[in-house]
């Protein structure tokens, strides 16, 4: 063994003074951690685990900058020291740095191989970053070292699992499941290790000998889940092939639960029938159609699945008289949820067709105070009394009907009958703001949304879908006091309590209401509270890989193993204008003069103030090691936006643009081509992705000149790739425009692309005013985009735009100004 090096060595009293050192710290006694290091540096100045350890302690306590000063000053003065290179890692990892923390780690581990902690930390930062050949190797040291420590086992045999190499885990599981005695009986976590076994042996494909081993756990009574067992049975038997002790499994898991529509996958799966994405092949239709209504049959509480089933494989020819059955069912059991329910069933347009004409048959029926003929005797039993509801139920279905099929105004017909009809009701109301705001009329879905409130204050989801929708129409004060009725009295605010309770759903909405508003300062901050919530959710990951292994989690573990902020750090980057054209709107020369000297104070004050704190002697708060957020200003800033896309395998063209625009601003032009080829193979002829082509080819190829010879050298073959020099940018956007002049998002592209390339501004109004033909396909959503761009480029034409998009979507508000919203609300209170 080597020797300890003389400047580590310490005297006695010294060394005595360090362990105390160390014992304070894991205590969190940090103020006097702090002293007792003083003293050991007052003499040894240069003793370099000393250093670190009183690094480590002023990082816990905020002094972030002095104390990581100290650490890698500890660090130099003594290289071969496995504490401080542990300290080293503990202080990356609270700053999210993993892999530079696993490095430490790396080294702590060369000067102390059998060091427990420094291994499980190691451990769970390779897993963290899916390190699983080293993970292997950790793991199968820890049990060496600790053999009597259960969770050792597990860990090396998930990390063989993880790695790929089931035959080990095997082997893990069976050497460590020999060694046991005097197990408890009914042992949820020995359960749970068993069935984790089962599915080791399941997953190498030895169905056999885990089906006996299933068995025999499962008459020992050593596997408590009694469902895991069922399902786990029913599952290896019917990979072992149809039969019928396939047949038998399955079947006895519908009678426990019929209303799981997978296990008629699966007793389908055990009669040699297979449904491949909801359907069956012609041959074995009829079969699949007899065993669903036998089970029907023979089970009475199997009424809605196999049903559902039927209705799904069932061809068009032969659907009705059963979704007559099942629309009618449901309509008289005044079933909320039915055409959510059937939905799915709308891509087959023919199967729309006639659930269309089903449900407006039995309105007709229903108006006249009939009920519908029953299409077969397995409805449930009726009586007069039930026409006011069967009626009420089949008016709420045809308005998501017509709805969905973008029929909105005879939709808004039909809800108008059903509120006349009963009024009471909160679910019409809802709808009707649905209806509404897909028509664009953002203050008229609030106020509906909001009667809906007001019919049972008491009802949290009505509350929250009323605030969701007044944020949406811009109503922000209005928004937080609704949804105050249902936070803490003393909290700060109702957005407050919100954040801390991390609703995602009310700091996006806020978030979007500020971007849409202009005040950008206002969205961002918002942005960046969802942002810290997605981080959380990391940190807790990481936690969980060690949790799992303490509470043998085993099974849950293994299955669990865009933002807007981007583009905002983006217009502020091409126009920095905006920052202060945002903060200082509204206000005269004078207030915005008093404006600034006031935020200078209590820039001042919250200085002093955190000094002071600093500087308490009495404080021994633990702040922990996290890294403080980055200032708004700090280049790094923007990237940190849309890191977490970077991680992702993304199927999605509006994240890779994400990515290039933050990319390209900042010189990552190898980055920035790579996020343009991803989104290229997603969809090549993606308008966003069309505007993205002529930003990199006109603004950014320029100056690649100064780039390193082999970065001009990738991206200027890649860019030759997606966009042929041998046509130019204006005959390029121009054929674009021809090849997709009937897409009103297109349409904006090229116009886009147009200012791109430095055309007159009335060339660029034309191409947008296009946009208002009757052949364009024209969303409000678009239009909204189209007016937006307008304003954005100071075009004299924007009002008329916007009074154009006013008459054309008649029943939207978006497009009216805020006098005239107002009107038209005062108008409806009055009528």
């Amino acid at each position: 063994m080597a020797s300890t090096p003389s400047k580590r060595t310490l005297p006695s009293k010294e060394s005595s003074l360090f362990r105390e050192l160390l014992n304070l710290y894991e205590t969190r006694q940090l103020k006097k951690g702090q002293k007792t290091a003083d003293q050991i540096l007052k003499k040894f100045p240069e003793h370099g685990e000393t250093l670190c350890m009183k690094g480590l302690i002023l990082t816990h306590m905020g002094k972030r900058e002095e104390g990581l000063e100290l650490v890698k000053k500890g660090v130099r003065l003594d290289l071969t020291s496995h504490i401080v290179w542990h300290v080293f890692g503990l202080i990356q990892k609270g700053e999210k740095n993993y892999e530079e923390a696993l490095k430490s780690y790396t080294q702590a581990l060369r000067f102390d191989k059998e060091n427990m902690n420094i291994l499980r930390d190691a451990a769970h930062l390779q897993t963290q970053l899916r390190f699983y050949d080293g993970l292997v190797d950790t793991r199968f040291l820890l049990l060496k070292l600790r053999p009597n420590l259960r969770q050792n086992w597990i860990g090396l045999a998930l990390a063989y699992h993880l790695n790929g190499n089931l035959g080990e885990a095997k082997k893990v599981l069976e050497q460590y499941e020999r060694s046991l005695k005097n197990v408890p009986d009914h042992d949820p976590d020995h359960s749970d290790l068993l069935l984790y076994h089962v599915r080791v042996l399941e997953d190498i494909g030895e169905l056999a000998e885990a089906l006996a081993f299933l068995n025999i756990k499962e008459k020992s009574k050593a596997i408590v889940d009694q469902v895991a067992i069922m399902e786990t049975r029913a599952r290896l038997l019917l990979k072992q092939g149809p039969g019928a002790d396939a047949e038998q499994a399955w079947r006895a898991l519908i009678q426990r639960n019929p209303d799981n529509i997978s296990y008629y996958y699966g007793y389908l799966g055990s009669k040699n029938i297979e449904l491949v994405a909801g359907s069956v092949v012609d041959a074995d239709l009829p079969k699949a159609l007899q065993q669903l209504r036998d089970l029907s049959v023979q089970n009475p509480r199997a009424v809605v699945a196999p049903r559902r089933l039927e209705l799904m494989i069932v061809p068009a020819e032969d659907f009705k008289p059963l979704a007559g059955a099942y629309i009618l069912r449901a309509l008289k059991k005044g079933i909320p949820s039915l055409f959510v329910d059937l939905k799915p069933l709308y891509h087959d347009s023919q199967k729309r067709v006639i659930i269309e004409e089903l449900v407006e048959c039995y309105r007709r029926t229903l108006e006249e105070g009939l009920l519908p003929d029953e299409p077969s005797d397995d409805v449930i039993a009726t009586s007069e009394g039930d026409v006011p509801t069967t009626y009420l139920w089949a008016l709420y279905f045809l308005a998501q009907h017509f709805s969905h099929v973008g029929q909105h105004t005879r939709a808004l017909s039909v809800l108008s009958s059903a509120i006349t009809h009963t009024p009471t009701l909160p679910e019409l109301h809802t709808l009707r703001g649905r209806v509404l705001k897909r028509l664009g009329d953002l203050h008229g879905a609030s106020a509906a949304v909001n009667e809906a409130r007001l019919l049972d204050g008491q009802d949290r989801f009505l509350n929250t879908k009323s605030a969701k929708y007044k944020l949406r129409a811009g109503l922000i004060e209005e928004a937080s006091d609704t949804l105050g009725l249902f936070t803490k009295k003393d909290a700060v605010s109702p957005g407050a309590d919100l954040e801390e309770m991390q609703s995602l759903l009310y700091l996006t909405e806020e978030a979007n209401a500020h971007r849409r508003q202009g005040k950008i300062h206002h969205a961002l901050k918002k942005y960046h509270a969802v942002r810290k919530i997605f981080e959380e959710f990391e940190d807790d990951q990481f936690d969980f890989h060690g949790y799992s292994l303490r509470k043998f989690t085993i099974n849950i573990y293994l299955k669990s193993s865009p933002f807007m902020g981007g583009s905002i750090y983006v217009k502020l980057f091409d126009n920095p204008s905006l920052a202060k054209d945002v903060l200082s709107t509204g206000l005269t020369a004078e207030e915005a003069k008093k404006a600034k000297k006031k935020a200078k104070k209590a820039q001042q004050r919250q200085e002093e103030q955190r000094k002071a704190t600093a500087n308490a002697t009495s404080t021994n708060e633990d702040k922990g090691l996290d890294l403080t957020s980055l200032k708004d200003d700090d280049p790094d800033a923007r990237m940190e936006t849309v890191n977490p896309l970077l991680r992702l395998s993304l199927r999605d063209v509006d994240s890779w643009t994400s990515i290039y625009d933050v990319a390209v601003r900042r010189g990552k032009y190898v980055q920035a081509i790579r996020a343009l080829n991803h989104a290229n193979a997603i969809d090549a002829d993606h308008p966003e992705l069309h505007v993205r082509y002529l930003h990199f080819r006109k603004l950014y190829e320029p100056v690649l000149s100064s780039s390193p010879p082999l970065v001009v050298a990738v991206v200027s073959g890649a860019l030759d790739t997606l966009l042929s020099r041998e046509m130019s940018l204006e005959t390029y956007n121009a054929q674009y425009l021809q090849r997709h002049s009937a897409k009103g998002r297109a349409v904006l592209a090229a116009a886009k692309g147009l200012q791109i390339l430095g055309s007159p501004k009335d060339e660029i109004e034309g191409t947008l005013f296009s946009i208002l033909n009757p052949e364009v396909d024209l969303p409000f959503k678009i239009a909204l985009d189209v007016w937006s761009f307008l304003k954005d480029i100071n075009s004299s034409r924007a009002d008329e735009f916007r009074l154009a998009c006013d008459k054309k979507f008649d029943l939207s508000t978006v497009f009216k100004t805020p006098d005239e919203v107002s009107l038209t609300n005062t108008q409806e209170v009055d009528g």
